[in-house]
């Protein structure tokens, strides 16, 4: 089947997420590509004349910061790196309105931490703050907040980031341009592959990373995203942005790159939050019995089924559970901490209602509280 067969049907969604790179920004180290941000405008707002509401997830902050202060290199150090994105990030965001200007059209800053996304109350902030700025008519522009980003509460790189925005908005299509023209069948035809209708390790074989100065990832980042896009039911496109009227093609069916078609229901709202936007804090291990009663009843999880745990927990942290082979098949709240998972391993309810009677719950985790990955 091919891309425009794949999309046709669907060539007017109601929200698009579309990711710009560093490499589709800049035409050189912290030099701006005016005529590329020009075309990409007024692309994006031909979409929003169409009655598509549009989210944009742009880097360019590093790299510019780096140009503005005479770097040829992005910097190793981590302090340095920040610095150059708290200089480059204005300039970003001047970018892109004086791209809209033209058109009438007003964007607004959004800069996000992993945390933003991972815990609950900023998580539906963060959402209905989008959602205002769209109901105001106004374009979000998004980066990862790397002035202030450590390790520990960063995205890593901003395909992955988009493929989040996506799922927290309920977009139907993540477009990610960069230079790249699509993903390249560089072992087989050489050829850009149209369409891929599920990501296997044949697919994730084709990816490579990148050598570019400015940029993070690659492909291998971009197969990443377009894997936990799908997975909740959003059609990703991977394109050039150099490639001209590149998206009045890919939504009108004659897409240049690759689509990566949604190959999953989409999941009710928590439960994508717990799949997605976490970071584990341990792990509680079920034994082998337990495991078909999650997957194919429905069922909360018991004290029963419990073996052990890893890791420092406590009541109400998001967790992974695996069965006796250590691999992780859910994930969810827990409502017991570490320091009692070896108290209730393995006893039934019956034995444990005298030890908790001030409990409401003795499930470990509840199946409104659980997700199966």
């Amino acid at each position: 089947m091919t891309t425009a067969a794949k999309t046709s049907s669907l060539s007017v969604p109601k929200r698009i997420v579309v990711k710009l790179g560093t490499g589709v920004l800049t035409s050189g180290v912290g030099q701006l590509d005016t005529a590329r941000i020009a075309s990409v405008c007024a692309g994006l707002t031909a979409l929003r004349r169409a009655g598509s509401e549009v989210i944009v997830v742009s880097s360019g902050a590093v790299g510019l910061g780096m140009g503005r202060l005479g770097l040829k290199k992005r910097p190793a150090e981590l302090a340095k790196k920040q610095a150059c994105a708290a200089v480059g990030q204005s300039l970003l965001m001047q970018t892109w309105q004086r791209g809209f200007e033209p058109h009438g059209l007003t964007v607004a800053q959004v800069l996000l931490t992993h945390d933003d996304l991972r815990e609950r109350a900023r998580h539906l902030g963060v959402k209905a703050s989008l959602q205002s700025i769209l109901d105001y008519g106004a374009i979000p522009i998004i980066n990862e907040n790397d002035t202030v980003s450590a390790a520990e509460i960063k995205f890593g790189d901003n395909d992955t980031l988009s493929a989040l925005v996506a799922s927290l908005v309920d977009a139907q299509y993540l477009v990610m341009l960069s230079t790249a023209p699509g993903l390249i069948d560089l072992k087989g035809t050489g050829e850009i592959v149209p369409v891929v209708e599920k990501i296997t390790p044949a697919i994730e074989a084709m990816a490579g990373g990148t050598s570019s100065e400015t940029a993070v990832g690659g492909m291998v980042s971009k197969i990443s995203a377009a894997r936990l896009a799908t997975k909740v039911g959003c059609g990703v496109f991977i394109a050039s942005g150099a490639e001209p009227d590149i998206l009045a093609k890919l939504f009108s069916g004659r897409s240049p790159g690759t689509f990566f078609a949604p190959n999953g229901l989409p999941l009710e709202s928590k439960k994508r939050w717990l799949a997605y936007f976490q970071r584990p804090e341990g792990t509680i291990l079920v034994n082998a019995a337990a495991i078909p009663v999650l997957r194919e009843q429905g069922r909360s999880l018991l004290p029963v089924g419990v073996t052990g745990s890893r890791g420092s927990f406590a009541v109400g942290d998001v967790v992974d559970l695996a069965g006796p082979d250590g691999k992780v098949f859910a994930r969810g709240e827990t409502t017991f901490a570490d320091t009692e998972i070896v108290s209730i391993a393995g006893k039934s309810t019956e034995q444990l209602k005298p030890l908790y009677l001030g409990r409401k719950r003795l499930e470990v985790m509840h199946r409104n509280d659980l997700v199966l990955l």
